[in-house]
């Protein structure tokens, strides 16, 4: 196997990542190629890239899912493997160099410490591994000698901006966020929305779990938890600023007063490549800025109030501990709620925030005590909402 050409892992290969994760790597003239796919249930679309992208080995986590696929197309030369097993083995796969975890959720952590385990480089879109088991996760890391590069474009900005000084100079960081489809709602308008509108981001197209959290703001609370542990920040060096155009991904600000910041268009395509193809940079097919054109930049300070899922994230992250997992178990739990009509929309942060200080706290917690936490806040969650 050629050592010009970098072996990866796309876990998550059906998701928005993972799908423009093949759009990178069929760009870039055969310097990527993907030695395995994994979803969860789209075993439809999952063919599809199996017979375009033709990897040594795809895996299927949903074996009701796997048993209805009619897989006479997919070619003899691909391995099929199927169940939350066959998963941890594609990510600690010895032929591959890089693993992209792009799972959704919690269930992304155990592929993404699989992966580390193995030794294996990772590109980790999967923010829950960091929010669940932050300290345990960057140990890991360190203790295996392999690097944790983000594909988050806030953490990738930071990733990039943090190369312009050295560690012991940044006096903090700015995580931008567009502020969702509600940012100038009032607490009244809070109270009526519905889920079509909560779908309907304004600059970015993702999933539905994530595209909910951009509306609470819940995505910015997780991403200064996994900010926390990435980057090794204390909780009050980390700020949140809203920039509704989402071209600025994130800033860094150094003890000089200068603050270094990362921009492009709202495109996953050049995080993710950055993550593949780090340290180096190549050409490649994310979108560019048109510099002929005007452009205004706006920032403005959020507003807690209407938003209180930054105050929670910034207290979960000072917290550290099981604090993490519980409050993305209970996200998770509560987006699904209110997309299936039994939680209204902003109800969904104030259970979290509930949720969270119910919990029996660990300070040290394992991996299976973060696991567990998980776990405990889905089913209060449920509990709660069903009544």
């Amino acid at each position: 196997m050629s050592k010009d050409v970098t072996h990866v892992a796309v876990l998550g290969s059906t998701g928005s990542i993972g799908r423009n994760t093949l759009e990178v790597m069929a760009a870039s003239e055969g310097r990527l190629r993907a030695v395995s796919l994994a979803a969860y249930g789209n075993t439809a679309l999952l063919l599809q890239q199996a017979c375009s992208v033709r990897p040594r080995r795809i895996a299927v986590v949903d074996p009701t899912a796997a048993q209805r696929q009619d897989w006479s197309l997919l070619p003899p030369a691909i391995e099929l493997s199927v169940g939350p097993e066959s998963v941890l083995r594609l990510a600690a796969d010895p032929e591959v160099d890089v693993v992209v975890c792009a799972i959704v959720g919690s269930a992304g952590l155990r592929s993404t410490w699989a992966a580390l385990e193995a030794g294996k480089t990772v590109a980790l879109a999967n923010k829950e591994s960091l929010v669940v088991a932050g300290p345990l996760i960057t140990d890991l890391a360190r203790r295996k000698k392999t690097n944790i590069l983000p594909v988050d474009s806030e953490h990738s900005a930071i990733f990039q901006a943090l190369q312009a000084g050295r560690r012991e100079e940044v006096v903090r960081v700015l995580l931008t966020a567009s502020g969702g489809p509600f940012r100038t709602f009032s607490l009244q308008q809070l109270t009526e929305v519905t889920v079509a509108e909560a779908l309907a981001h304004p600059t970015w197209s993702m999933g539905p779990k994530i595209t909910i959290d951009s509306a609470t703001l819940m995505n910015k609370a997780l991403e200064i938890v996994e900010a926390r542990w990435l980057f090794d920040l204390r909780p009050e060096q980390i700020c949140v600023v809203i920039h509704p155009q989402s071209i600025v991904h994130s800033m860094v600000e150094y003890r000089d007063g200068s603050v270094i910041a990362q921009l492009g268009p709202p495109d996953m395509k050049l995080p993710i490549q950055y993550a593949l193809t780090w340290p180096e940079r190549r050409p490649g097919p994310a979108a560019k800025l048109d510099w002929s054109q005007v452009m205004e930049f706006r920032f403005e300070p959020p507003d807690y109030e209407r938003f209180p899922a930054l105050k929670l994230g910034q207290e979960v992250a000072a917290a550290g501990g099981t604090a993490g997992a519980v409050l993305n178990g209970a996200n998770e739990a509560a987006v699904a709620a209110f997309l299936e009509g039994r939680l209204a929309f902003h109800q969904i942060v104030p259970l979290c925030q509930a949720v969270v200080q119910r919990h029996h706290f660990e300070s040290c917690p394992s991996l299976e005590q973060v696991i567990e936490a998980d776990r405990w806040a889905r089913e209060e969650v449920l509990h709660w909402t069903m009544q």
